[in-house]
């Protein structure tokens, strides 16, 4: 395929069946009968939220006439959805429990076996609940491929008001990041003539701005801004299915928390390290850096990395190496390319080591 033919045609993915509210943990195995006849599920979950949900889902599921294996991941990586593939032989659907990690891996593990996967969050972490990515760690750097989105999404606000806050407030960092992702996208189209979608970067850009507007209602845990904050996540998701890739969601920024991951491993959520270094792209932008500075203030997220425990070398670092991670996504870091005093200067002038 050419490359004029490639700017005009691309695949959307979006999820078949949506469903939001309270209380949805017990009525899984009716929905899923809902989206098409199955007969066995396997449970992708991880060992806390198994304890806690574990019971309910398998319950609703034995209830709809589905039998059932649990299967619980640690880490999210390539390695852990191999094994999941494997174990989902004889499997109709997989369904993922919990937040990111066995999301993601259940994703990935539904791709690699070729059956249908279900999203059943617990947490509002990222938004990986609705869309075709899939983020595991390989060998080689960490960042989203595309698979199929799940075909169905059940969200249990009330089960999800009731995880840690500090997994809220890393889905609000990850949703901000839509505020220069989009505008790393644009810049992609003029810069290097990429392919640019103006209806999912605009369903991604009203995705940051309504929880921006509901802020004060999520750092509070409040059901009402958890519910805003699901929905938005969700429809970033969708963004990135109607654009046929991460682009309206994942930009400079997660470029840079991307190689946080490498030099700072284990150390802050994804969607904290993304919130912070929205603001250094959008400064990089020229954009009102402050604002989303602010805006995780007023959520509660951390506002810098030392807060993380990441040292200010790590982040200029990170800027650095961040272009080198996807060289052939372009950004405002590949525009820009700072060198390791630029970047210190700018870690300096927005007080974020």
């Amino acid at each position: 395929m050419d490359a004029d033919t490639a700017r005009k045609r691309h695949l959307m993915r979006l999820p078949e069946r949506v469903v939001v509210g309270d209380d949805l943990l017990g009525t899984v195995g009716d929905e899923i009968r809902e989206v098409r006849e199955a007969k066995r599920a396997l449970v992708i979950t991880g060992p806390n939220v198994g304890r806690m949900f574990g019971e309910v889902v398998g319950r609703s599921l034995r209830d709809a006439g589905l039998d059932h294996g649990i299967l619980i991941v640690d880490s999210p990586t390539k390695d852990e959805a191999r094994r999941a593939a494997e174990r989902a032989r004889g499997f109709d659907v997989i369904i993922g429990l919990g937040g990111g990690k066995p999301i993601d891996v259940a994703k990935y593990a539904a791709h690699l076996a070729g059956i249908w996967f279900a999203s059943v969050p617990t947490s509002a972490a990222h938004d990986g609940i609705a869309s075709p990515m899939a983020s595991l760690k390989d060998s080689d750097a960490p960042y989203s491929e595309m698979m199929s989105p799940p075909r169905i999404v059940i969200a249990d606000i009330r089960a999800i008001s009731s995880s840690p806050p500090n997994l809220s407030r890393s889905g609000f960092g990850d949703l901000l990041a839509k505020v220069t992702a989009t505008k790393d996208w644009r810049l992609a189209k003029v810069e290097v003539g990429e392919y640019y979608g103006e209806y999912a970067a605009h369903l991604a850009l009203l995705s940051a701005q309504v929880v921006i507007s509901n802020r004060k209602l999520i750092g509070r845990m409040e059901e009402d801004g958890i519910r805003v904050l699901v929905e938005a996540l969700i429809s970033a998701g969708v963004a990135a299915g109607i654009a046929g890739s991460s682009r309206p969601c994942s930009g400079s920024e997660h470029l840079i928390s991307h190689a946080l991951d490498i030099i700072s491993q284990g150390k802050g959520l994804h969607g904290e390290k993304v919130g912070i270094s929205t603001a250094i792209a959008a400064r990089l932008h020229g954009m009102n850096w402050r604002r989303i500075l602010r805006a995780l203030d007023d959520v509660g997220a951390p506002t810098s990395f030392g807060q993380l425990g990441i040292a200010r070398e790590e982040v200029c670092r990170a800027i650095v190496m961040a272009p080198l991670i996807r060289p052939n996504r372009y950004t405002i870091l590949h525009k820009v390319r700072p060198d390791h005093d630029q970047a210190c200067s700018l870690v300096d002038e927005l007080g974020v080591a």
